[in-house]
């Protein structure tokens, strides 16, 4: 899935992102568990995908109970380059943690070879921490478990009282049923899944007396930059460095709201440049830029609205109505962000710091999606129970980013995966499991 194509950036939030945040757009919700209650899924999920980082670096980090299981993601001359001159700035750059199948002391053994395609991109050898190559394929091996692919969810069928999930139906036809139905399509998908079962029993879509599903979309307002940098910079894997320092706010420089958060992004070449480039931009420019260029990803928390939403047209076609929520901060991030570009060893004469290229993602682009089946102990305002069960629905699940509340301003895979974890756990006691290793009860997904 999308594990695929994501910058397997795995970040944990922090521990006040499962709070009440004033934000300069609005307010973000608690969530109905905290950190401590993630945390043990956090570090378990960190050694499942292999995740590469330093503790102590960053200072807004959430404590943690033990280190990271590999070693940082070492940086490459330009990005090491870049981490001094943020320093020297008064700023905490730090390795991001990273997914990643790499042993630096054994280059000839390692997986990773450190491409420049790791970002945006499928591995072709199996270089990537992703859930095929680390998840999928360990399962499948076991007895009792089988793998259908090729097949498209359709609909969900109940019981006559609406109570249970009885049938998973194909487009082709085939079915399937078992004793618990958990949903993990992603979350425009998954939402779309839930009111695409609409039935007698449940009018306005599966698990939705609330009338939430769908609503409180969520995909962070993220925008990718590049800047030209004076000397060239020939990095290949720049997938490695980040800074919070406006994480919180800057309240020393008038602006006290949470803004969020900056990394590197996978590195230009001139294909990718010539994509957003005006008609006639001559092929060596985009070469000279391509080679100076230094990418980054700006990400600011995305705030909750019921208007927010996926919904079906007539056709079943699948609909997201979106408008920016705290466009306010991200421009203020951004404006911070420029402002360093001087003392970063940008170069002021080639390209203007003014007009360093700034992308906001469009909405097309569905990254970081969540938020769509909340999760929380209220039936009156959320879909599912703190387990992700549905509250309207006895033996349904949803396992996605769909169940978050709020989106904080960190990539949600780590969040995803440690609540995948979480709510095993709490199937295995449901089943009469005794422990994750012992099972062997059938759980149909």
């Amino acid at each position: 899935g999308n594990t695929k194509f994501y910058g397997a950036v795995l970040f944990r939030p922090r521990e006040r992102d499962f709070g009440e945040v004033p934000h300069h757009g609005g307010v973000s919700p608690a969530w109905p568990l905290a950190y401590d209650d993630l945390e043990p899924y956090y570090t378990e999920a960190e050694r499942l995908y292999e995740v590469h980082g330093t503790r102590g670096e960053d200072p807004t980090e959430p404590p943690a109970s033990a280190p990271f299981p590999y070693p940082a993601v070492s940086h490459e001359p330009r990005i090491q380059q870049l981490h001094d001159d943020l320093a020297r700035a008064g700023l905490n750059p730090f390795h991001l943690p990273v997914g990643v199948r790499l042993d630096e002391e054994d280059p000839e053994k390692t997986v990773c070879v450190r491409c420049n395609r790791f970002d945006g991109f499928p591995c072709l050898v199996d270089g990537k921490a992703d859930a095929h190559v680390l998840c999928i394929r360990p399962a499948v091996m076991q007895r009792n478990v089988t793998l259908k692919t090729n097949r498209k969810v359709e609909r969900l069928e109940t019981s006559p009282a609406g109570r249970s999930v009885t049938r998973v139906v194909c487009d082709d036809g085939e079915s399937y049923s078992g004793d618990v139905v958990v949903v993990a399509c992603g979350a425009i998908n998954s939402a779309a899944l839930l009111l695409r079962s609409a039935s007698d029993q449940h009018p306005d879509g599966l698990a939705n007396s609330s009338g939430v599903v769908g609503r409180n979309y969520m995909c962070h307002l993220n925008s990718a930059l590049f800047a030209i940098s004076k000397e060239p910079n020939e990095s290949r894997f720049t997938k490695t460095l980040g800074f919070n320092d406006f994480y919180w706010g800057d309240p020393t420089g008038g602006f006290p709201h949470p803004m969020g958060h900056v990394q590197t992004l996978v590195k230009s070449d001139r294909n990718i440049l010539k994509a957003g480039a005006p008609r006639g931009v001559p092929g060596w420019t985009l070469d000279y830029i391509a080679r100076h260029a230094v990418d980054l990803w700006v990400t600011t928390e995305d705030l909750a609205s019921p208007d927010n939403r996926v919904t079906l047209e007539r056709d079943g076609r699948i609909r997201i109505s979106y408008t920016d929520t705290n466009a306010e901060a991200h421009k203020q991030l951004l404006r911070r962000l420029h402002k360093l570009l001087p003392h970063l060893g940008m170069h002021p004469h080639l390209v203007p710091n003014s007009v360093v290229r700034d992308g906001r993602i469009p909405i097309g682009g569905v990254a970081h999606q969540c938020g769509t089946v909340r999760f929380g102990a209220d039936r009156q305002t959320s879909a599912l129970d703190v387990n992700c069960r549905a509250h309207d629905v006895d033996n349904l699940y949803v396992v996605d980013t769909s169940f978050f509340p709020s989106s904080s301003s960190v990539n949600p895979a780590l969040t995803a995966m440690a609540n995948a974890l979480r709510v095993g756990d709490h199937l295995l006691e449901r089943l009469g499991g005794t422990s994750r290793t012992a099972h062997t009860s059938e759980v149909p997904a």
